[in-house]
């Protein structure tokens, strides 16, 4: 476990899926609470892997359809775990890697993990890094990749937010906007359709600041399919810079959270499969939606959609993308 703090805010990393074990900030009274789901213990992450708590995800975040894919007219199979889909990089994905410490400073620390030629299926040995930066109130993640051959690569961290306080009820009060004018609605075995579809006059715009609870239980196929909130929202962006993707407020409390990234999508889930069963930090029962995952990344199934952006990397070239978690109160 290693310990970042900067201005009273702490994290906590795991060499164990680089997850974010716990992360602690003030709220508007300047009182500081853990603001990540989470376990007490090691062996509940290996036992409960399935949420995914804090997890680093890889080689591919999100889902490839049939668990196949062309690259260079080679057909490749990937491992099968979320029915006929590949999910989060197959069953032994890099949330359950034991990643090693490459570097550690007083504000940062680099964590590395090499996947061989064939892991899951994934063509090439590939070299992951991921940075934890923790300056002021704004933690960076940077992630960089590097491939013997080519393959495809999408990084993402798999936090579940609960700006409240871990375990303290869910955040269906929280109010959130995402900068995107679009959405990609998904069929009902959860893979998307490949269409990029108007966000406006649906449940999915998150333009203006939108309390989580106030259109999720609307009558809407794509709401029935994800059992609420579980789409890449596409954000709306000239290039690749760093933009601001995301706000999530929770009023209680004044915690205030801004996303930013260079990826070209956000994956929003609001912790619709939790359901009580299991029992997370100080021994709180994380019931459905008692978190909510903001995952910068790009789009599910990119690997066979060719007119999405590219997810292929080849051994020429090094895959870099940043996330920045800002946080403030009121």
């Amino acid at each position: 476990m290693v310990s970042l703090e900067s201005r009273g805010i702490r994290l906590r990393i795991m060499t164990y899926g680089a997850i974010i074990a716990s992360l602690d900030v003030p709220d508007g009274a300047g009182n500081f609470g853990d603001v990540v789901l989470g376990f007490d213990n090691l062996e509940s992450y290996v036992r409960e892997s399935a949420p995914y708590f804090g997890a680093v995800i890889g080689r591919y975040a999100n889902r490839i359809a049939g668990g196949e894919f062309e690259l260079n007219g080679v057909r490749h199979q990937v491992t099968r775990n979320a029915g006929t889909s590949c999910l989060h990089g197959g069953a032994n994905g890099f949330d359950k890697a034991v990643w090693k410490i490459e570097s550690s400073e007083e504000n940062s620390v680099r964590l590395i993990h090499d996947s061989p030629d064939g892991d899951e299926g994934f063509p090439g040995a590939l070299r992951a890094r991921v940075t934890y930066t923790l300056v002021d109130n704004r933690l960076t993640v940077d992630y960089e990749a590097m491939t013997t051959v080519p393959t495809v690569v999408n990084l993402t961290q798999h936090s579940y937010w609960n700006l409240a306080g871990a375990g303290r009820g869910d955040v269906l009060s929280h109010g959130l906007m995402v900068a995107a004018s679009h959405y990609l609605p998904m069929n009902d075995t959860l893979i998307v359709t490949g269409e990029i579809r108007p966000v406006q006059e649906t449940p999915f715009d998150f333009r203006a600041p939108t309390r989580i609870g106030d259109r999720i239980d609307l009558s809407d196929d794509q709401l029935h399919i994800g059992q609420g909130y579980d789409h890449n929202l596409v954000l709306d962006r000239a290039d690749h810079d760093l933009i601001r993707a995301a706000l999530l407020q929770d009023t209680a409390s004044g915690r205030i959270l801004e996303v930013f990234t260079t990826e070209p999508g956000v994956q929003l889930y609001t912790g619709n499969y939790l359901d009580g069963s299991i029992i997370g930090k100080n021994g709180a029962a994380y019931g459905r939606h008692a978190g909510l995952c903001l995952e910068t990344q790009h789009f599910p199934n990119s690997p066979n959609m060719p007119y999405f952006p590219s997810t292929v990397l080849s051994p020429d070239e090094t895959f870099r993308s940043r996330t920045v978690f800002a946080f403030s109160a009121i």
